[in-house]
Formats: structure tokens, sequence, C-alpha cells
């Protein structure tokens, strides 16, 4: 329990893919403007790395080692996470027509979400299929962290008195630095809790 527990915290705040890694920049700058469309966001992104993952460990454990075929890796987990995103899609268009709207462009490009892909690689990693998909869970959760309070700090910084030059994205990006930078101090806490 204490492995998982250390995996799921290191996912959300040490290994942030967003803040740590830099993966899945493209929908952290574009939906984050409004909080209501980057938690539907990152539920969605959520939901298909966890599900992703939950097929994906087993084609590439059972089917592709055995078989030798690892190379075709990216190329089945590509597929694995299409499939999931339409999923998403569907359901989205269907029962949330507004957060379909707002996420626009950037709901089917999940599929090449490099966050989505990178978890689904990495998670090939882990011992056990369990551990793979608290794995998940953790980095779509730290990609809700992220995406939240990058939300919160940019619908600030749109109200604040910014120099022409550096309103939008810039501003948004200097935010992200800052951020990102106040989540190297969690490496120590997991360390110290769970090591």
């Amino acid at each position: 329990m204490k492995e998982l527990l250390a995996i799921l915290f290191s996912a959300i705040l040490v290994d942030n893919f967003v803040l740590s890694k830099f993966m899945g920049i493209c929908p952290f700058i574009g939906v984050s403007k409004k909080t209501q469309s980057a938690l539907g966001m990152s539920a969605a992104v959520t939901f298909v790395m966890v599900l992703s993952t939950a097929l994906t460990y087993p084609i590439y454990k059972l089917v592709l080692v055995p078989q030798k075929l690892q190379y075709l890796n990216t190329m089945a987990f590509i597929l694995v996470i299409a499939l999931f995103v339409q999923l998403v899609e569907i359901l989205i268009k269907r029962f949330l027509p507004p957060l379909y709207r707002s996420l626009g462009i950037y709901l089917p490009l999940i599929t090449t979400n490099c966050a989505v892909l990178g978890v689904t690689l990495l998670n090939i990693e882990y011992d056990t299929i369990g551990q793979a998909l608290v794995n998940a869970l953790g980095a779509g959760l730290g990609f809700t962290l992220a995406l939240v309070l990058f939300s919160g700090v940019r619908e600030r910084i749109e109200v604040a008195d910014v120099p022409a030059m550096f309103k939008g994205v810039p501003a948004a990006l200097v935010a992200a630095g800052i951020v990102a930078a106040s989540f190297m101090g969690f490496s120590g806490l997991v360390e110290n809790l769970f090591g």
C-alpha cells in the first residue's frame, strides 16, 4: 500500500506531466483560460489515461512482448488512445454540449497529447497492472491539479495590470514557469514520506 501511495503522490506532485515533464502543454495553454473548461478537459484526459493504461498494459505484456513485437507499442497505444478519445468525445457531445463547445479542437487532440501517450509508454515499465493504473490515475490527477491551478492564475492575470507586450500567452508562460518551479519542492516531501 505504501508503494502505491508513493507512486500516486509522486505522479501528482513530483513527476507531474505538465509541470515537471512539460508534456501536454497544448491543452495546458489552450484550455486553461476558464476553470470550468479546465476541469472538463482534465476529467477527459484522466479518463483516457486510466482506461488506456488498463488496455495497453495487457496488450504490451500479453501480446506484443511474447510475439517480440515491442516495436509496435507506439502505434498500438495510439490506436487504443484514439478509441477512448472518440468515446469521450461522443459522451461529452451527447451529455454536456456546452463543455463540448468550450473544449473545441482540444478535445480530439487528446489523441495526440504527448502526456497521454507518455503515461501509457512509461506505465509498461511497472511490474504490475495495479502500479501502472495508480500511476495513470496520479498522472491524470496531476494534470487536473496543474490545469485548475493554472486556470486560476490565468483568470487573475486577465484582470491584472500587465504590460501590453506580456498580455496573453507570454504572461501565461511566465506564470507557468513560476508554478512549475514551485512543484520542485515536492520531490523531497514524497521521498521523506514514502521513501
